[in-house]
């Protein structure tokens, strides 16, 4: 059985970190990608960054590209999302999804993922 589990949100001040992990089962990090989206409330979900199950490549959103960084461990099975110099913005609930097929990580939408975490509570305070 397919299962993300998100982990690592709480609240913290501008500019400080975080990382996030996603823990997965069911399948191996190098069968499917893995992406990372958020939502915060009365706002559309929005794509973070994704990580090939090929050869690792990463691709980012514009908004967080230089201070957000994807990577992966295949022994835990674990994806990892640093958050640096976070902002006020950065608020929100963080996802870690993926797709059984069809989904290469060239794009950051949603609707194409099959399988989701419940997420984790990320807030950043002023």
């Amino acid at each position: 059985q397919v299962q993300l589990v998100e982990s690592g949100g709480g609240l913290v001040q501008r500019g400080e970190s975080l990382r996030l992990s996603c823990a997965a089962s069911g399948f191996g990090l190098d069968d499917y990608p893995i992406g990372w989206f958020r939502q915060a409330p009365g706002k559309e979900r929005e794509g973070l960054s994704c990580i090939r199950s090929s050869d690792g490549s990463t691709y980012y959103a514009d908004s967080v590209k230089g201070r957000f960084t994807v990577s992966r461990d295949n022994v835990r099975n674990t994806v990892y999302l640093q958050m640096n110099s976070l902002e006020p913005e950065d608020t929100a609930t963080y996802y870690c999804a993926t797709a059984e097929s069809g989904y290469g990580c060239y794009t950051l939408e949603y609707y194409k993922m099959d399988y989701w975490g419940k997420g984790t509570l990320v807030t950043v305070s002023s």
